[in-house]
């Protein structure tokens, strides 16, 4: 195991979550697709298959897929996140690395596919929300605090599960339990913000909006791009801390 074979692995595994999550959403959002108005509950469980198909494709790296999830297993004391790689610097930026590529290559993916329909839409929002999230409503403090009790449940979990085994990601919860929690934060948690909960998931697509050839797209919203961001890698910090004095050690 190298940390090539880290890289690739979250570039994949990040990619097709991207993919997928981003495609539910445009097929809910953007005009004359066949999803189009397939409500919240589509997406939420759209998210969580995408969440499925990305951690049975990262296994071997873990899956974090997220650094909100990379910095949680740092703050919870992880040695290795895999077997043969150290905790340090350059695997940490390596998996912060593959998350941002495969993101953005996941994005651009999803930009593909639903071309026409982007052509067609004529909602700057809808096209935005494609690739990254926005508060129903606006209060930059109040978003921030959504985005971490979150992300705070999603590697709480993570963190936990990975107490019954060697491997630290979402690997570690199994690709379908992970994927139900997911689920189980959008409907629960996700009104206010869009629950991001991932700084790659919002970030990289975001730059893909406003460098791709969209139709009427508008404005990136690069006033509210820190809060998918900063709140993410709070709330994944604050629960790999939680863990050290909650959960027994295996």
């Amino acid at each position: 195991m190298t940390l090539g074979h880290i890289f690739l692995s979250e570039v994949v595994g990040t990619a097709l979550l991207i993919l997928l999550g981003g495609g539910v959403v445009a097929n809910v959002v953007l005009a004359k697709t066949k999803g189009f108005n397939g409500g919240w509950l589509l997406i939420n469980f759209g998210w969580g298959f995408a969440v499925f198909v990305g951690v049975l494709a990262a296994y071997i790296s873990g899956a974090h897929l997220n650094p909100a999830v990379t910095v949680g297993l740092i703050a919870a004391g992880n040695e290795n996140f895999v077997e043969g790689i150290p905790v340090d610097f350059a695997s940490t930026f390596t998996y912060f690395g593959g998350e941002m590529v495969g993101a953005f290559i996941g994005a651009v993916l999803v930009f593909v596919t639903y071309k026409q329909h982007f052509d067609a839409s004529d909602d700057p929002a809808a096209k935005l929300a494609v690739f990254s999230t926005g508060p129903a409503i606006r209060g930059y403090a109040w978003n921030v605090i959504t985005e971490i009790v979150g992300t705070f449940v999603l590697v709480f979990a993570v963190v936990s599960f990975g107490r019954q085994g060697e491997t630290a990601g979402l690997a570690a919860l199994g690709a379908l339990p992970v994927a139900l929690v997911v689920v189980a934060i959008g409907i629960s948690l996700g009104g206010p913000t869009g629950y991001a909960i991932n700084p790659a998931r919002d970030l990289a697509p975001r730059i893909a909006h406003a460098i791709l050839p969209i139709r009427g797209k508008g404005s990136s919203d690069w006033s509210y791009a820190w809060v998918p961001v900063v709140g993410p890698l709070i709330g994944g910090a604050l629960a790999g801390w939680a863990s050290l004095a909650l959960l027994p050690v295996l």
